[in-house]
């Protein structure tokens, strides 16, 4: 297609917002609107679960761009207007108050929202972090109480648990799996980040599911588990995965799955992309359909987006990358790591806390994962990823 005219992104946070930065960084010159549910202007969500929940950064730091930046995007924010309905035809976006915003190319931008645990949503001190006001909740709870249980095992609990502790908090984590992470990473890092944990005083009650939330008054006291021990808390953080916010795009005339499913260049229909965690694309180099949830996703996957609102015809194929700060560690992970994959270690000990892996499935290499050591990563990537 040609420049189009206008450009509507729902979501601004930092896809969208990357999305529209691109897309000024390439010339375009046309009406740029960004929509958003949440009044803050963009801000970072990684440090989330770490600085702003510590109160090492205050809110304004977790801040994307200042105003004057945004001010300079020449774009018009429209701010605590949550997209309910788009019609992908005529590509109009239609938000909670009423408005209908219509423009020429649409960008699906709407990110994720938080499982929940049966009866959360009438308990106070049971949370969820996906927002910086949840975030700030939460961080007021955890300076109250002292006992706080974190439920689910993947990366934003492990993080949580991780800062809590920093925190001095009593930290029991409940989980479905075996260990911390398995199913991102493997028995081998996942077993040595479990094992750290409980040594860093995090009582650990894997491989067991959550019966109830239990409360008096209102407000949650703890949490029974399937086997009957009841885990007594003055705060309860559920981390038990997101869906793709697509809910509102039911009717749109767009293919939903496991996220917004579009093509190799990240469209789901004609003038209408998705970008970001709630993207699912067709990966041609790896031949198989992919949705990536992490920070580094979001602004590659924006650069690809802008290019082709602008004309191009660019397939979408990163190497996937994400990683994780935890007390005094940090694992970035290149590829697919996975279970299924054998996971060797090939520099470095990690009794040491410091080492490199290399990830094998069926005869050839899906990842590399560095725990304390970033330059090794990237050079595995370089030998074994970028072919």
């Amino acid at each position: 297609m040609t420049s189009p005219g206008s450009v509507l992104i729902a979501g601004a946070s930092a896809a969208g917002l990357s999305t529209a930065e691109a897309l000024r960084r390439h010339g375009y010159r046309g009406r740029l609107t960004l929509l958003d549910a949440e009044l803050h202007l963009p801000y970072d969500r990684p440090p989330l679960s770490k600085q702003v929940l510590t109160g090492a950064w205050e809110p304004g730091r977790a801040q994307l761009r200042t105003a004057a930046q945004l001010d300079a995007l020449d774009a018009e924010f429209v701010r605590g207007e949550p997209a309910v309905a788009l019609d992908a035809a005529e590509r109009t976006v239609t938000t909670a108050s009423g408005r209908a915003l219509r423009a020429d190319a649409v960008v699906v931008a709407t990110g994720l929202t938080p499982r929940r645990l049966a009866g959360q949503d009438g308990l106070a001190g049971v949370h969820v972090l996906r927002s910086l006001d949840e975030a700030l909740t939460l961080r007021a709870h955890l300076t109250a109480g002292t006992r706080l249980v974190v439920v689910g095992e993947g990366v934003l609990g492990a993080e949580l648990a991780a800062t809590a502790r920093l925190l001095n908090l009593e930290v029991t984590l409940v989980g479905m799996g075996p260990a911390l992470l398995r199913e991102q990473l493997g028995d081998v890092v996942g077993g040595l980040l479990t094992r750290t944990h409980a040594e860093r005083g995090v009582r650990l009650r894997l491989g067991v599911a959550v019966d109830a939330l239990i409360g008096a008054e209102g407000r949650v006291t703890g949490v029974r588990l399937a086997t009957g021990e009841l885990l007594p808390a003055d705060a309860v953080v559920v981390a038990i995965g997101s869906r793709p916010a697509i809910d509102w795009l039911a009717g749109s005339g767009l293919p939903l799955g496991d996220g917004v499913e579009c093509d190799a260049c990240c469209r789901a229909a004609p003038g209408v992309y998705a970008v970001g965690d709630v993207a699912s694309f067709e990966h041609s180099g790896l031949g198989r359909r992919l949705r990536l949830e992490n920070r580094t996703n979001a602004t590659e996957q924006a650069q690809v987006v802008a290019a082709n609102l602008l004309g191009a015809d660019r397939p979408y194929t990163p190497i996937p990358y994400f990683w994780t700060d935890q007390y005094d560690i940090k694992i970035q992970a290149h590829g697919l790591p996975s279970p299924a994959a054998e996971a060797t270690v090939v520099e470095g000990d990690p009794e040491q806390h410091r080492f490199a892996a290399v990830y094998r499935q069926d005869g050839r290499v899906t990842g590399v994962l560095g725990w304390n050591m970033p330059k090794q990563a990237r050079l595995l990537r370089q030998q074994h990823l970028n072919t």
